[in-house]
């Protein structure tokens, strides 16, 4: 049920003129303890309706699709994995969750997503027909180097599919994704599911749009919903130039390393 009624989603916001779609974290399957009944394995079709049906979407639209995350089934391993797919409904790139969440809020929330998942190892940042986008999920957010990490690589937008509960939503949610676009002056964008309030985890939804000055653009609310909205990426000149954190960097002093360009 919940893949047919996201196809109708992203084909309603095709329609509104979207050109991206974010999806969020595990929209396919239930937040819960046993991910693997849901898994699926993206070499075989027949195998995988989820990664089927975006691909498809993605074409039939004309559209760029950040296919948000689902669980993969990758041999013994399971990995939660965010699929990217273009316009032309062929796979860019899929990013695989490099922080798992874990925590142990005594009275509140207890939950270790490692014992489920193993965690990606590789960041993910594609080329798109709507500019250079990079990929990370929901508590990949939380790490402020893989944000810099996209932004030194050219990225002008980044996506987080998430699934924030009602704690680290209320006391995060915002915060994460203004501090991510005005430390490094892009855009970031956010998905999460809708609140179901029959669920053993409940989202904090307000899915989310901010701009590189780390004002909220738009933004929805705990119930379902598109949310459509505009980025002007020479708002990115326009604040680099106004406030030029780069040139201000102290390099005498402490340096970011990427490993990957400086290997």
């Amino acid at each position: 049920m919940n893949i047919a009624r996201v196809r109708e989603l992203i084909q309603d916001a095709a329609l509104k003129g979207a050109k991206l779609v974010v999806l969020p974290e595990m929209w396919n399957c239930p937040y819960s303890d046993d991910f693997s009944k849901f898994s699926e394995d993206f070499i075989d079709e027949k195998a995988s309706p989820s990664f089927t049906m975006l691909s498809e979407v993605a074409l039939s639209q004309g559209i760029t699709v950040v296919g948000g995350s689902i669980p993969e089934r990758c041999g013994d391993k399971l990995y939660n994995t965010c699929c990217i797919f273009g316009s032309d409904g062929k796979l860019i790139a899929k990013h695989r969750k490099l922080h798992l969440f874990d925590v142990d809020i005594p009275g509140d929330l207890y939950f270790k997503e490692s014992d489920s998942y193993m965690p990606g190892d590789e960041t993910t940042i594609v080329d798109t027909d709507v500019g250079r986008i990079g990929i990370g999920t929901c508590h990949d957010m939380c790490f402020p180097e893989l944000a810099m990490l996209y932004g030194s690589r050219g990225a002008r937008l980044i996506c987080y599919p998430s699934a924030f509960n009602m704690s680290t939503g209320e006391a995060l949610w915002e915060l994460l994704q203004r501090a991510r676009a005005v430390d490094n002056q892009l855009f970031v964008a956010t998905c999460s599911p809708a609140r179901n309030s029959s669920g053993s985890y409940m989202f904090w939804g307000h899915s989310t749009l901010v701009g590189p000055f780390g004002e909220i653009i738009a933004t929805a609310g705990s119930e379902e919903s598109i949310v459509i909205a505009e980025i002007d990426y020479s708002m990115i000149h326009l604040r680099r130039q106004s406030l030029p954190l780069a040139t201000q960097r102290r390099d005498d002093v402490y340096q970011f390393v990427d490993l990957k360009l400086n290997a």
